[in-house]
């Protein structure tokens, strides 16, 4: 069986654990880039041998007997010897089991790897020259890995949750990135929308499911729902559901809370529904609906009628217009025929007058920021929700063209890292998007303004992570692919929870196809997180974004702006943060508000991680995918206590500095 690892590699120097011996090193050209196991080449290009050559090599290592192990031995001959020589080796266990004549070849790795069962303890490892072997043993780098097993999906179990929800994904085709794996474990990676109920170690159940604004169409799957038999609260409000209320969202038994506003539906409320006791039933926004036998036979008896007079009314005006329009294009270019504004997106989000906009903001009172359109308000829906109007200025250099391809591509976009449209304004020279509201603001007014809240860093570890698969989603998750193309700070909003979102779509482009590898088009961004790249070949595109994530990346970890103007000229944040990050200052480099309330292993593979997004040559930069799973890493780190057991594992283990590795990293494999 293939276990599955959650690990940070640590790479350390040091020999307190292995004594009687001494390092060795070499200053070749290494090649060899360990594909398996991934190994970094300043750990290929040390090892330590013993003392004294007759003497075995011991690494003392500490591991209880509660859990189970992987050890990995890590083995590189960089020494070129003559043909006599020869380098072989016996490696002994302390459960007695042994690996012999290990023989090594040039600049060829070897790992040994193995397995300590939870009923053993291993204490140390002893590698001694095997019978004829003319060299003394080595070993470069040593790993131990603590097996945590996956648990086993307990919502799968019993009565088909799981089942359940993958139909509802599948039938309603719900693209959200969360919706993998089990719905409700572990807690912190549950299913977006899913709430389940605390199990203590017993089986989780679905207890609430919001499926509001989630562009879900077609039929009420009452039979699919009505299995979640636990489901308290179930909420289909504002998406494009048609068809007829089924009577069997009336067995779920302790359903309290059915919000169907807002939809298409038709027909008569299932009695059954009505009647249901402690039920709570939103109804709202459908005008196809009926509340008894006599009103739906009214509208049968309308609706035909209606049609057949709106369809002789349309065959007159075609055999009116027709001809005026055939003189009328006479002379015309092509692209005259336009289609009309607004397009196809108004179906996808609400649409609001210029009397509702001035009634939502109370005439425009509550400024709460600035951007590339305009001025953007506070405002307030009839239900009490806040939201954040931003108007197109008339003064404004961006055209109703791009206002209207900001809202078609908004409308269509959804992610729980992404700020969300809820709706657009289109009345005469109004013009107008309506988001949710972002309660703490932007990111950049948090860490460098005059807010006296001081974001912990286990919130900023949150922070870029959130970010990270915001942003994983427009580069992966899109088809075509969306660039950003002005990723800041100040485009990083934060709830009232402080969960982060991107903002900001007005400079967005969309590649032509899969294919394209790059987009040429006017320039755009921010001084100070432009990628470089950028001006020596005028090109933006998917690793541009992750040059401008990696300065945020160094905002959130020294609390700085990315540009600082002095009377000395202007001071980028890439040039302070380097020559520190090279002597490896992390104390200097963390932002001081923290007060050193940090994880030195999650800061430094931070700034690691930030340092590769930020290589001058796009194609050394990472997929915004691998920083995602490295700054999950990161989290890892913080929120588990264990890293400290692992330290100690790891204290006798290999012999350079920490090292990250830019790019895709993937856990050795077990055999």
């Amino acid at each position: 069986m293939t276990e599955r690892f959650d690990f940070v590699r640590s790479w350390f120097q040091g020999d307190k654990d292995t004594k009687n011996s001494r390092p060795i090193s070499t200053s070749i050209a290494i090649d060899d880039d360990s594909k398996e196991y991934k190994l970094p080449k300043e750990v290929l290009s040390t090892a330590i041998t013993p003392l004294n050559s007759s003497f075995p090599l011991v690494v003392n290592v500490n591991a209880s007997t509660n859990h189970e192990y992987y050890v990995y031995l890590h083995f590189f001959e960089f020494e070129k010897h003559s043909q006599n020589q020869q380098r072989s080796m016996d490696i002994a266990f302390t459960d007695s089991i042994r690996d012999n004549n290990v023989t090594l070849e040039y600049l060829q790795l070897q790992t040994i790897v193995h397995r300590i069962p939870k009923e053993l303890s291993l204490t140390n490892i002893s590698i001694t020259s095997s019978p004829g072997s003319t060299l003394p043993p080595i070993v470069n780098g040593l790993e131990i890995y603590r097996v945590r097993h996956k648990q086993n999906s307990p919502t799968r179990e019993g009565d088909g949750k799981f089942d359940a929800m993958r139909n509802i994904r599948h039938g309603y085709n719900i693209m959200r990135i969360s919706w993998q794996g089990d719905p409700c474990m572990p807690e912190d990676y549950r299913w977006e929308g899913v709430t389940c109920n605390n199990y203590s170690g017993s089986i989780p159940r679905i207890i609430s499911l919001n499926l509001s604004s989630s562009r879900v169409d077609g039929e009420i799957m009452g039979t699919i729902f009505s299995k979640l038999d636990m489901l308290e609260s179930l909420d289909l409000s504002n998406n494009q559901l048609t068809g007829e209320i089924p009577e069997s969202l009336a067995k779920v038994a302790n359903l309290k809370v059915l919000n169907l506003t807002g939809n298409d539906l038709i027909g008569l409320v299932p009695e059954s529904l009505e009647e249901k006791s402690g039920l709570t039933l939103s109804l709202d926004g459908n005008p196809g609906l009926c509340q008894t036998a006599s009103s739906c036979k009214t509208k049968t008896l309308i609706g035909p009628l209606v049609a057949s007079a709106i369809a002789s009314a349309a065959v007159l005006l075609i055999a009116i217009f027709i001809p005026i329009m055939l003189c009328k294009r006479k002379g015309k270019p092509q692209n005259a025929m336009l289609p009309k504004k607004g397009g196809d997106f108004r179906s996808k989000c609400q649409a609001f007058s210029l009397e509702e906009v001035v009634s939502m903001t109370n005439n425009f009172e509550s400024v709460i920021g600035e951007g590339g359109f305009g001025k953007v308000y506070l405002g307030k829906l009839q239900h009490g929700i806040q939201v954040a109007v931003k108007l197109l200025s008339k003064s404004s250099h961006q055209r109703f063209t791009e206002f209207e391809s900001e809202a078609k591509l908004l409308s269509l976009v959804y992610h729980k890292n992404l700020v969300s449209l809820i709706g657009y304004c289109d009345d005469g020279d109004m013009k107008a998007l309506i988001y949710e509201y972002m309660a703490k603001g932007n990111l950049l007014h948090l860490l460098t303004g005059k807010s006296p809240y001081v974001i912990k860093w286990k919130e900023r570890l949150q922070i870029a992570f959130d970010a990270a698969c915001g942003l994983n989603y427009l580069h992966n998750g899109c088809n075509p692919p969306i660039v950003h193309r002005d990723l800041k700070s100040s485009n990083i909003l934060l709830s009232e929870n402080m969960h982060a979102k991107i903002a900001d779509f007005g400079l967005c482009k969309v590649f032509a196809s899969d294919t394209d590898t790059h987009i040429s088009t006017r320039p755009a961004g921010t001084f100070g997180y432009l990628d470089p790249e950028f001006y020596r070949c005028g090109n933006l595109h998917k690793n541009s974004d992750v040059y401008s994530f990696g300065i945020i990346l160094l905002e959130l970890m020294t609390g700085r702006p990315a540009i600082i103007k002095t009377s000395e000229g202007i001071n980028h944040i890439v040039d302070w943060v380097t020559p520190k990050f090279k002597v490896g200052d992390m104390e200097s480099i963390m932002d001081p508000k923290l007060e050193g309330k940090f994880n030195i292993a999650s800061a430094r593979k931070v700034i690691e991680i930030a340092m590769c997004c930020i290589e001058t040559s796009a194609v050394k930069r990472p997929d915004i995918s691998n920083v995602e799973n490295d700054l999950k890493q990161c989290l890892a780190l913080e929120t588990n206590n264990e890293s400290e057991e692992s330290s100690s594992l790891f204290s006798s283990s290999t012999f350079d500095t920490s090292f990250y590795q830019c790019g895709s990293h993937s856990p050795p494999s077990v055999r």
